[in-house]
């Protein structure tokens, strides 16, 4: 493995009242890819985000940009560009103004500006839209030109802080491809705050999951939604049915009064664990042929399924996501393979996690 272009050891981050916001965070950084930190207001991400800037110095730890400690080096020293929330563009200049700024205080060349600014408005498809003014722009245009301001400078790393928070649902979207085509266009490295969850599966090549100041499991998209290390990742992260069973040995679970084969393994024989069945897994059929017998409470048309929650014969709630429709009152089955069943066990770490699936997959 190459060298990180950015790498946190043990760092911890602490205000006013001594309590910290980080607690001893370490991780790399690789060059050239999608990351995404994710979560819930105030677990940190945005206090990540503004140390890697410069805006801010960790209390303890070290920060590393391409193997060399940065703690000191103030944010116009960095080689890192930030589009903020709210895009920080000024009102009073025109498109080519506010991408120029930044080579402007630089004392750049009028013609290499002139060819930058040009270069970079190509790159997120608005060139001819020098003369706009910002007031004239759409909320989708504005955050296109935050982020050509961001790149004319050549960042090595560009920092998003919730850039779509303020776009409406069908923006939001469009722009979350255009933001994972442009950074597959420019080949440098992406690092994206956000709390939504799809917006983080949908753009990412690499998500760490953020609670309370710490990272509590980093991965694909795929291996965190499909392989959630514990009960906060699991409901975090997209619909999930968490159920409370027993792992009686490897590749059998016991959960809802009943066994089932399952994948998992290098879990003790008989403790207590969680199990989830993502709602897309689960198979309407009849009582005949499924694994559980259930009673349908409710049935709302999400507009591409059919929610349907329900009940088992111990009084476990399910949610089901299917095309499929179910009447209210009715008993069913639910059938689900194998490979569905996902187990977790209580309070295991990351590292405990990675370390067990390590020993099963060799």
């Amino acid at each position: 493995m190459k060298q990180p272009i950015i790498s946190f050891k043990h760092v911890v981050k602490c205000y006013d009242d001594d309590v910290p916001v980080l607690k001893d965070i370490t991780f790399d950084i690789e060059e050239g890819k999608f990351y995404t930190l994710l979560g819930p207001s105030g677990c940190g991400k945005t206090t990540i985000l503004r140390m890697i800037a410069g805006f801010s110095e960790p209390t303890k730890g070290d920060i590393f940009f391409e193997g060399q400690r940065i703690n000191e080096v103030p944010a116009n020293k960095r080689q890192v560009n930030t589009v903020f929330q709210d895009y920080a563009l000024f009102p009073h200049m025109n498109v080519y103004d506010n991408i120029a700024f930044g080579l402007k205080i630089k004392k750049m060349p009028r013609d290499v500006i002139d060819q930058k600014v040009k270069e970079a408005l190509k790159m997120v498809q608005l060139a001819g839209y020098e003369k706009r003014g910002i007031n004239e722009m759409s909320g989708g245009q504005r955050q296109r030109v935050a982020i050509a301001r961001a790149i004319v400078n050549e960042p090595k790393v560009l920092l998003l802080d919730e850039p779509l928070s303020a776009l409406d649902h069908k923006l939001r979207l469009a722009m979350q491809y255009e933001l994972r085509e442009l950074q597959q266009r420019l080949g440098i490295t992406f690092i994206f705050v956000t709390h939504d969850q799809e917006e983080a599966l949908a753009m990412s090549d690499e998500i760490f999951v953020l609670d309370n100041g710490n990272i509590v499991q980093t991965g694909s998209p795929v291996d965190i939604y499909d392989e959630p290390i514990n009960h906060y990742v699991a409901d975090f992260i997209g619909e999930s049915n968490i159920i409370e069973g027993i792992m009686l040995r490897d590749n059998l679970v016991k959960f809802a009064g009943k066994e089932f084969e399952c994948v998992d393994e290098g879990i003790r024989e008989n403790e207590p664990v969680e199990v989830v069945l993502r709602p897309e897994d689960l198979d309407l059929t009849d009582v005949d042929h499924g694994k559980l017998k259930v009673t349908v409470d409710t049935v709302l048309f999400r507009g591409v399924h059919y929610e349907i929650i329900c009940h088992d014969e111990v009084q476990n709630e399910w949610m089901v996501h299917t095309t499929k429709k179910a009447e209210p009152g009715s008993l069913i089955g639910l059938y689900f393979d194998p490979e569905d069943i996902h187990v977790m066990r209580f309070n295991e770490s990351e590292a405990e996690f990675d370390a067990r699936l390590d020993s099963y997959e060799g």
